[in-house]
């Protein structure tokens, strides 16, 4: 059931939806010119059509527009220039360099854009052998660029069609992902889990959680057809997501020591009631994911009443029968009942009665929570230095590029040679780790793709047979190539060399070239990205460390507004709450990096590790403040929780001011204005206050060990 399940899940996203759509998009312009004998034709209009698609990432429809307009336009561009030089390699040589440079460097404009340098750099790479008039070379390019607006505007068409469906196939993902989040959370109460390896994983989670939270906010908030409240659909996501995300912040603030509470109850029955009853919920929110991605009513799969009855009852029998304080554990079933409650209100949504009751943020508020990128040309001018990560791998690609394309004239392993300028332009990246990942998937997926696409050839003659496979294998690896890399060139290799049987090339001599091709690629991407302009994460983690450092510390100024009596704006305290989640996965990212290079690279990786889950407890502490302070209706200004507070926020403060050696921008610490306590020996000493208490000594205790982890770090 749950193995089918996800199969279906699969079919209904977004990721099959593009292998579908960039196949009809690829393959139609080949078959109809086909059948009236212009298959070459048709080939480079395929081209157009696929290079563009690349730029046709998820995101609002305007920004998708604009970025495959701007794709065509430059690989048509591209292509009229390599026309017109490839007779003369030297001048190929210089274009190579001089366009690797210029179009590597669009990755200071975002993700979007770089895709869009790579699509023009891949026209540059597949026109180098071919040998055109000047006439043949614009018939080639306009050909190109007819394949570009025809996937321009089959792309436009389909999310015009179903304007609300991409949003439904990332938000659904999203639960999921929050649902795995979940799992890991509940292994921490099963007393048999590996601790260490488990919350390796969970910081690894949440890289994934935030990246799935940033993309659908790209596509809500920046649609207006969405926020603007102009049908219950756009309604819905954005609730269903506003939801979600407070629902994950509470499963952040569940952290405890989960060692400690091991120890102390491991041999009761509430540690496994909280297990079980996590996995529950992580289970409800996989339907939950399921139904919104399938476009289908979702239904509750539990009540959580009886669970937790039987978990409040397990937690009572800790104190009186098995002696032992159950403080910590009420705490931690407070936090569980507020994150039933929260999905049992996301389901309340799709009650059309209810959703017409539920107010969204205004437009405005809402524009907030998504970056805006800056096209300025000041900003590509101020990356032309060595001290730019982007400006070194452009340097770098150009130069390794060139290497190629000379290694592909003096030693030549066939008639297809622009297949080691590609294998290096795909797997070459910023950072030697991720250049690492991709050569060994781009290996192995092309030599177990080679084989199965031998072996098809070898056994299956039947062409309408291979047809199928091609567009089985074609879809296969259009639905793949942003979820799975190296499951993606599986399916690519066979499905290439099916379609170069179709032209009459000999099977076996070009399955072996592209193997040779591609390690010859890998090899040289490989050392270069050692030896040439190196950015090792070390260097870059520091930046990122001082960024969740700065949102920690903005994050807790948001307990002491409402410790010092102020009511918290909700949107300023979520906006703080979302650059957290952005930095906490920007430096567990870059750790999680640092562990794949090799040794001698790697600088005081365990101080490293230990500052990542240090951020990581703080950040769940102080979402736990703030799930404390929300609670609570009565709050006294309590001079003891300032002193506390200020005493954390100064050990921040510390903390970022030794990281400034790594960052020109200075940063302010901000003074924590208190109102007058007329009387302090009157004040309050509650359930709350003590509870608030304990929990700002925690978060003291973690900013201290930050800033003496921080002052070993930068020695």
């Amino acid at each position: 059931m749950k193995q089918s399940r996800e199969i279906k899940s699969f079919i209904f996203s977004h990721y099959f939806s593009d292998g579908l759509r960039i196949t009809l998009g690829v393959l139609l312009p080949s078959l109809v010119f086909s059948q009236i004998g212009r298959l070459e034709m048709g080939i480079t209009i395929s081209l157009g059509a696929l290079c563009v698609s690349i730029a046709d990432n998820p995101g609002p429809v305007i920004h998708k527009r604009n970025g495959m307009l701007i794709c065509t336009l430059f690989i048509f561009l591209a292509s009229i220039l390599t026309g017109l030089i490839n007779k003369s390699p030297v001048l190929v040589g210089i274009e190579i360099v001089a366009l690797c440079f210029f179009f590597s460097m669009f990755s200071v404009y975002g993700n979007r854009a770089s895709a869009i340098g790579t699509a023009a750099l891949l026209i540059m790479i597949f026109s180098i052998d071919e040998q055109r008039t000047v006439i043949g070379a614009l018939e080639q390019s306009l050909y190109i660029l007819a394949g570009g607006l025809w996937y321009f505007i089959l792309s436009i068409s389909v999310a015009q069609i179903r304007p609300y469906r991409l949003a439904q196939q990332a938000l659904g993902e999203c639960i999921k992902e929050v649902a795995s989040y979940l799992r890991l959370k509940a292994a921490f109460y099963d007393v048999k889990s590996d601790y260490d390896e488990n919350y390796k994983k969970l910081i690894t989670q949440q890289v994934t959680v935030h990246e799935h939270q940033d993309a659908i906010r790209e596509i809500l908030f920046k649609s207006p057809m969405m926020v603007k409240e102009s049908t219950n659909t756009g309604r819905l996501l954005i609730l269903v997501f506003v939801d979600t995300i407070d629902l994950f912040e509470q499963a952040m603030a569940t952290y405890y020591d989960y060692e400690k509470i091991r120890n102390t109850y491991g041999k009761t029955n509430a540690l496994k009631e909280f297990n079980r009853i996590l996995l529950k919920l992580a289970e409800e929110l996989d339907n939950l994911g399921y139904c919104i991605i399938s476009n289908t009513k979702p239904y509750r799969l539990h009540d959580f009443q009886p669970d937790l009855e039987k978990l409040k009852a397990a937690i009572d029998d800790v104190e009186e029968n098995q002696k032992l304080g159950n403080f910590v554990l009420k705490k931690i079933l407070v936090n569980v009942r507020s994150m039933v409650n929260r999905i049992q209100k996301i389901y309340l949504y799709f009650n059309p009665k209810q959703l017409a009751t539920q107010d969204i943020r205004s437009e405005g508020d809402l524009q907030k929570f998504v970056s805006h990128q800056d096209f300025d040309l000041k900003i590509l001018k101020n990356n032309l230095t060595l001290n730019s990560v982007t400006f070194r791998h452009s340097i770098r690609v150009a130069l390794v590029c060139l290497i190629g394309y000379l290694v592909s004239k003096l030693f030549p392993f066939g008639h297809h040679s622009y297949w080691i300028l590609m294998t290096i332009l795909v797997i070459l990246k910023p950072g030697f780790s991720l250049t690492k990942q991709r050569n060994f998937e781009r290996l192995i997926g092309t030599l177990v793709g080679g084989i199965v696409g031998a072996c098809i050839l070898i056994f299956i003659k039947d062409q309408t047979a291979r047809f199928i496979l091609l567009l089985l294998f074609m879809v296969a690896s259009y639905s793949f190539q942003r979820l799975n890399y190296i499951v993606s060139v599986l399916f690519t290799t066979p499905y290439v060399l099916i379609m170069y049987s179709f032209l009459g090339a000999n099977n076996l001599n070009l399955a072996q070239e592209r193997i040779i091709d591609t390690l010859v690629g890998c090899v040289i991407a490989l050392v270069a990205s050692y030896f040439l302009l190196p950015s090792w994460e070390y260097h870059q983690s520091k930046n990122f460390m001082r960024e969740v450092l700065i949102a920690n510390y903005q994050y807790l100024l948001k307990v002491a507004e409402g410790l010092t009596g102020k009511n918290l704006n909700i949107t300023a305290y979520k906006l703080a709450r979302k650059e957290v989640y952005v930095s906490s996965a920007n430096v567990g990212g870059a750790f999680q990096r640092m562990l794949s290079e090799p040794k001698s690279k790697q600088r005081n990786i365990k101080d490293v590790h230990k500052f990542v889950v240090l951020n990581h407890i703080l950040s769940s502490y102080i979402a736990t403040l703030i799930s404390l302070l929300q609670q609570t209706e009565n709050r006294f200004i309590n001079p003891e929780h300032i002193k506390l507070l200020r005493k954390s926020l100064y050990a921040l403060n510390e903390s970022i001011r030794q990281m400034d050696q790594y960052n020109s921008t200075e940063f302010k610490g901000t003074e924590i204005i208190i109102p007058e306590v007329r009387n302090p020996n009157l004040i309050q000493q509650d359930y709350d206050t003590r509870l608030l208490t304990e929990q700002l000594e925690l978060v003291n205790n973690i900013t201290v060990e930050i800033q003496k982890i921080s002052e070993k770090l930068v020695d």
